[in-house]
Order: structure tokens, then sequence, then C-alpha cells
């Protein structure tokens, strides 16, 4: 689909290139032949003399002429204007696909990321990153539930210490609700917010399907970032998913390496 616009917005470009470049010329021809007659017809006006009919009705017919070519260019002007205000909506639909495919490409990207590694703290390192880079925040924490207290505990914060983040209750507050319900929650003022550990400005939970297994609390942006764009609910909606998978794997992977280490501990003392 986006090909086709793309290959659409080419088209209706060069369509608008030659519509213009030949509206251009007629109109110069058209400026030309109005500047010659009435040339000619101030040349017929000076010549007239007393009882003279031939040039009244050859001045007639020139200012006839002259205000035939006056409209033939009125409505070359007005469909050029046309052209060129169509031109603009394609412009501007050819730089939202550009950016469509550009955080398709981000989002695609970030996805690849998260799934390149199974080791817990490259994963951290990766969610981390896209925060920063693809959402533009300063200040967040990543916590993760620990389903035998119900307690959500940080374990990994950009621009504020871990030991700041205090463990939330699995139900209880923002951040509490947030990974009970698995909705997300975004400050209804960013403008005026204030930082507080147990009200982020946005908190999403990590899930996979329904299965909540931490969020990830975000309290300041970068100076630069003004607003939220679309993209970045989508990366929202990723990390959601994808991050808690990520997550998910990884610590089973470093649970089930440790396991395998302790068995081939007692495996190697039983043998010897």
């Amino acid at each position: 689909m986006q090909k086709d616009d793309e290959r659409l917005v080419h088209s209706r470009g060069e369509e608008f290139l030659q519509v213009f470049k030949k509206g251009a010329e007629f109109t110069q021809e058209l400026l030309r032949e109005n500047e010659r007659l009435r040339f000619r017809l101030l040349e017929l006006e000076k010549s007239q003399g007393p009882g003279d009919a031939t040039p009244v009705a050859e001045v007639k017919r020139l200012s006839e002429r002259i205000a035939d070519l006056e409209q033939e260019k009125q409505e070359i002007l007005d469909r050029i204007r046309h052209v060129e205000e169509e031109n603009q909506d394609f412009a501007a639909r050819y730089l939202e696909i550009e950016d469509e495919n550009n955080n398709l490409a981000n989002l695609y990207i970030a996805s690849y990321q998260l799934h390149s590694t199974l080791d817990f703290k490259e994963v951290l390192q990766i969610i981390t990153e896209i925060i920063i880079n693809l959402i533009g925040a300063e200040e967040f924490a990543i916590m993760l539930l620990d389903e035998k207290s119900d307690e959500l505990q940080a374990v990994s914060t950009e621009g504020i210490d871990r030991s700041e983040i205090p463990s939330f209750r699995l139900g209880k507050g923002i951040i509490g609700t947030v990974a009970e319900s698995g909705e997300n929650h975004f400050a209804s003022d960013f403008d005026n917010y204030e930082r507080d550990f147990s009200a982020p400005m946005v908190c999403i939970p990590l899930k996979i399907k329904e299965h909540v297994i931490g969020v990830l609390a975000i309290y300041k942006l970068l100076m630069q970032k003004k607003e939220f764009a679309a993209v970045d609910y989508e990366l929202f909606t990723l990390l959601a998913g994808h991050a808690a998978t990520a997550i998910f794997s990884s610590r089973l992977y470093s649970d089930s390496e440790r396991k395998l280490s302790t068995i081939q501990g007692f495996i190697d003392l039983l043998t010897k």
C-alpha cells in the first residue's frame, strides 16, 4: 500500500512539473501575443483618421482578441494554482509516507534487537537504549513483578538511582494498578508534571498476552521531546509485548543456566 502511495505521489509530482512547464510556456506566449496586439491596437488608434471605418473594425477585433487572451491567461493561472495546491498535498503525503517508513524501520530494528540475545542484562540494556533513543525518555525505571510477594521492584533505571525507587504492591497506586489491570497510564498534563516515583508520567505494563510480568515507569522526557508522536504509542505497544517476552525468555534462560551449572557441579562431585 505504501509503495502504491509513493508511486502515486511520484507520478503526480511528474504530472505537476509537466503541467507547470507547459502552463508557464503558454503564459509567456499569451503575454507576448497580448503585448503585440496591444502595440498593434495602439498603432491603429494613432493611424485612424476621421470617417475611417476600417481601423475601427480592426481595433474592435483586436480588443476582443486581447480580452480572449486575458481570459485564457487567467484560466491557465487558475489551473497552475490548483495544480500547485494539489502538489503540496501530495508532497505532504509523501513526507508522511517517509516518516511511516522510518518509523517501521525503527520498530523492526527495535524488535530484532530485543530478541537478539538471551542474556538478561543485555536485554535490559537494549530496552534502555530503545526507551532513550526512540521514545526520548530521560528518567525511567523498568520494574518486574515478584509473584511470590506480589511486589514490583526496579531491576534497571536510567537518570535516577535504583535505590530511590521503592517497591509497589500489586493493585496499589498507579504502578500497582497498571500491573494488575494491564492498561497503560498517561499523566493528564505533561507540561506541569512533577516527578513522583509512585505516580509516573507514563506507566506501561510489560505483559505476555494477558500476563503482566512488570511495568515501565517514565518520569521525565528529554529536553527536546515535547510530546508523544504516533510512533511512540506503537513503541509502547511493542515494549509491552516484545520487551516482556525478551525479559521473560532471558530470565528463564539464566535460571536454567544456573540450574544446569549446579547440576553439573553435583555430577562432577559424584564422579570424582
